[in-house]
């Protein structure tokens, strides 16, 4: 039987996967950090910042939604089909970025999206179809997704360090 899902259960998780990947994170030089390849042509630095812009955008999406905008666009102009896109836009206006940019945008949008988190009641995070955007599904889900992106990112970063990408 699986377990009732909870509004601490979604937070312990997303706390400890972070304190995990900044584990991971804290080995790498700042070479290591900008050298390409941990994802196709990405660097650490550029997955950091792929996280931190997922994380971003969900705050403003929430709002959104609250504020009954069924949120039709991932980002102007693309779908929310439009994952892969999205994904080039967020290495596109970061890439040129300096590491200690990106490293301070992955530290405070963290902060941001855990405040949004902490401060979402348990009953809007589970039920199902609250939001336009999220179809009919729950908050819950998403955010659980949020954390699944952290530990994909260390998985990755521990290949490429390794030399087992696959």
């Amino acid at each position: 039987m699986p377990q009732p899902r909870t509004k601490t259960q979604i937070v312990k998780r997303l706390t400890n996967e972070r304190k995990l990947l900044e584990a991971d994170i804290a080995v790498l030089t700042p070479e290591q950090m900008v050298q390409p390849g941990v994802v196709g042509e990405w660097s650490m630095k550029d997955v950091l910042a792929h996280l931190a812009d997922w994380e971003a955008h969900m705050p403003t999406w929430v709002e959104a939604a609250r504020r009954g905008d069924p949120v039709a666009e991932i980002e102007p102009g693309l779908s929310w089909r439009q994952f892969h896109e999205f994904n080039q836009r967020i290495f596109e206006r970061h890439h040129d970025q300096a590491l200690d940019e990106v490293l301070n945008y992955f530290h405070s949008m963290h902060q941001q999206f855990m405040e949004m988190v902490e401060n979402m009641p348990e009953d809007e995070m589970l039920e199902r179809g609250r939001y336009a955007f999220i179809g009919k599904g729950t908050i819950y889900t998403w955010l659980s997704h949020y954390a699944s992106h952290d530990s994909w990112a260390r998985k990755k970063q521990r290949a490429w360090l390794t030399g087992k990408q696959g």
